[in-house]
């Protein structure tokens, strides 16, 4: 069995607790994220929103033992955005970056090759702060899928996964009518997703699960992730050809570290 994760960590440095977390009168300094590597055990995790160059992490924590990790990170603004990805395996290729400056820029992209397998892990844009971003958000969701075009035009096996940063359908979020007009639930930003699965892609979990009330991003306010007021902005979206190697697809929606929860993907 293989295990695909895909997580927004909302930091790395504060995950691995190089950076100290304060709850109440505590201040912590916990290293999370080699922990669930510990015990879930992932083939490929793919980060997203890791929000550090790597001259900024201390090296004992750069990579658990038994992994090799690859680090993108945004070359225009440090301590914003950044994708990286864990693999147990050392990949063939390693990419970062496709081609596009203003894309390329960001840091989103953490993307690996074994052989005829690419795994894509992606942190694509916010909209939330205007209709440039959206734009912009939008413009990147085209550019991406027409490089991965490429690879797929020649039959390899193709998983894109990440915070897509938009809920699909109306099950996808708690509140679908309170944010018709909200940036991740826009109808042209969900378009974009139907656009994707015209593509030959599927969404692993919804192909599993069919049931509501399963979110995998909470707001930090308003006891959100307590009464379960969330997003489903994260995803595993497969080829079609990876179809019959699919085994299940859920959430770990206990995990703590992030505002997200981690996605995984059990692949035969």
């Amino acid at each position: 069995m293989k295990k695909i994760v895909t997580w927004n960590i909302n930091g790395y440095r504060s995950i691995v607790g190089q950076n100290a977390s304060r709850k109440w009168d505590t201040v912590e300094k916990d290293n999370k994220l080699f922990r669930f590597i510990s015990r879930e055990s992932p083939d490929v995790l793919m980060l997203q929103e890791t929000k550090a160059h790597l001259d900024q992490i201390l090296p004992e924590l750069q990579s658990p033992e038994g992994y090799n990790s690859f680090f993108s990170n945004c070359t225009v603004r440090k301590g914003y955005s950044g994708a990286a990805i864990v693999t147990k395996k050392e990949p063939d290729e390693v990419i970062f970056n496709f081609g596009i400056d203003e894309f390329d820029s960001e840091g989103r992209l953490a993307a690996v090759r074994f052989d005829n397998d690419l795994y894509v892990g992606v942190y694509f844009p916010n909209g939330g702060k205007g209709d440039d971003r959206v734009d912009y958000k939008l413009r990147y969701y085209d550019a991406l899928f027409d490089w991965i075009g490429q690879y797929k035009s020649r039959g390899m096996k193709i998983i894109v996964s990440g915070d897509y940063n938009t809920a699909h359908k109306e099950i996808d979020l708690a509140r679908p009518k309170q944010n018709i007009k909200t940036s991740g639930f826009l109808p042209h930003e969900r378009e974009k997703l139907d656009e994707v699965v015209d593509m030959g892609y599927t969404d692993a979990f919804r192909f599993f699960n069919k049931e509501p009330h399963h979110y995998t991003w909470w707001a930090q306010r308003g006891r959100a992730k307590e009464n379960n007021v969330g997003w489903r902005i994260d995803y595993h979206f497969v080829s079609e050809n990876l179809l019959g190697d699919m085994k299940n697809c859920y959430h770990l929606p206990d995990e703590p570290g992030s505002d997200h929860c981690p996605v995984v993907l059990e692949l035969d």
